[in-house]
């Protein structure tokens, strides 16, 4: 740290600890302020002026207090989530056919000028039939149970799952559940309750932009880490990494995430899980200062489905579509505050298209500017505005379930506006999907 900034560090903590004594000051005299107005008038009443104590200084704070309780905040929460949080190894099997893409393998037969790499007579040169490799991540203890909270990235296609707590304690553990779509896994180990200690969980719904927050895991193979920073963002919506499927509401964050850090919590200044730690933006493959976390509402909602061994359903509109442009609202002739988003294409025998909603109008050329802005556009879903796409994807995962018959706002491709109900229905298998939502 050079010598400009930790002057300014020091300045900034001092006028943070000046706030904090003016703040005490403040509420001192919020509690002193029924003395002395009831002094006051007693004195109007006898007309005479009566002189009142000023409060004895309590103490000041300087600027290696403030440093002091800033350390000794994040010290507790690290030593108190420690043993909750687990590195787990994974090892993967896969086939000499699979490898075939990236290793070519000798074959002798069919190459009669390959020397004999026979060593001795009769004896066959072995090459394995099959090849494992490893991998690894974070994850948390969720329950006394034994249940321990991970992304389904990690744990996906495993042929065998080890956890690790921060006490050394080394065991097996299995696949109870897994939703490609939230990447959001669960596995279990058995232990003991007594040596189980699960972390709360926070309401990722309450967040702000500028909240503390503090990321544990395992990057690089580095073991039980603590990264701390700010929420960048809030609302964000990504690709699960594992699907076409979008997550709704994850938590951006500027705290360094890592590989090894998937499946570990996100921490709030409480030690809540507000989210787990799932995906960064990076052009070299580490941190950049952009890392995801999947919300612990979400989170929530999932995980009891996948112990009690169900698939979590979620409700499928069947649309792929993006968010409405100006460049689009333009050309259409639309007034130039509204929103919403453009239907795409609709999913042949899905919902939307059972409920009348239109995709691009295909008799248009493709090169046209009529064919790329055409489209339904949802304004809004059940009275609730839908300013983009995401705001049509949160509310379908937040909001409603399989089943549910909701009402679009729609402008259709001539200009006019209807109602359009829809009956929604069960997201398909990643195999099947390819839409949006």
């Amino acid at each position: 740290m050079n010598r400009s900034y930790s002057n300014y560090l020091m300045m900034s903590l001092s006028v943070a600890a000046m706030l904090i004594i003016m703040g005490a000051a403040f509420a001192a005299g919020l509690i002193l302020a029924p003395s002395v107005n009831s002094d006051v008038l007693a004195a109007e009443s006898t007309g005479e002026i009566k002189a009142v104590a000023a409060p004895a200084q309590q103490g000041s704070l300087d600027s290696d207090d403030v440093l002091a309780a800033y350390e000794q905040a994040f010290t507790g929460l690290y030593r108190d989530a420690l043993p909750s949080i687990v590195s787990i190894r994974v090892q993967r099997e896969i086939s000499r056919e699979g490898l075939s893409r990236f290793f070519e393998f000798p074959n002798p037969d069919e190459d009669e000028d390959a020397p004999d790499s026979t060593p001795e007579e009769g004896e066959e040169p072995e090459i394995p039939e099959d090849f494992f490799f490893g991998g690894g991540g974070s994850g948390f203890v969720w329950d006394t149970e034994g249940h321990i909270i991970t992304n389904h990235h990690v744990v996906a296609d495993a042929n065998d799952i080890e956890v690790i707590f921060a006490d050394d304690t080394q065991v097996k553990a299995e696949l109870v559940g897994s939703d490609p779509d939230a990447d959001v896994a669960v596995i279990k180990v058995d232990l003991p309750a007594a040596a189980l200690k699960p972390l709360a969980i926070g309401d990722s719904d309450a967040l702000e932009v500028g909240q503390l927050v503090i990321a544990l895991g395992n990057p690089f193979g580095q073991e039980f880490t603590m990264t701390t920073g700010i929420v960048s963002a809030v609302g964000r919506t990504i690709r699960s990494g594992n699907s076409q499927f979008s997550i709704p509401q994850v938590i951006q964050t500027d705290a360094a995430i890592n590989p090894g850090n998937s499946g570990g919590p996100l921490l709030n200044r409480a030690g809540e899980v507000i989210g787990i730690n799932t995906q960064i933006v990076s052009q070299s493959g580490v941190n950049s200062g952009v890392g995801f976390a999947v919300p612990s509402d979400i989170v929530q909602r999932v995980v009891p489905t996948l112990i009690s061994g169900d698939e979590y359903e979620y409700p499928w509109l069947g649309i792929s579509g993006n968010t409405l442009t100006v460049e689009a609202a333009e050309f259409r002739k639309l007034d130039t505050d509204t929103r919403g988003a453009v239907v795409f294409e609709v999913t042949t025998g899905g919902p939307a298209e059972q409920a009348g909603l239109e995709g691009v109008d295909t008799s248009f050329d493709e090169d046209s500017d009529a064919f790329r802005y055409s489209g339904d556009i949802i304004t809004a879903i059940n009275g609730q505005a839908v300013h983009d796409m995401s705001d049509l994807i949160t509310y379908l995962v937040g909001e409603t379930a399989p089943g549910d018959v909701v009402t679009l706002d729609v402008i259709r491709n001539d200009g006019t506006q209807e109602q359009v109900e829809v009956t929604l229905g069960v997201r398909p298998d990643l195999s099947a999907a390819s839409e949006i939502e």
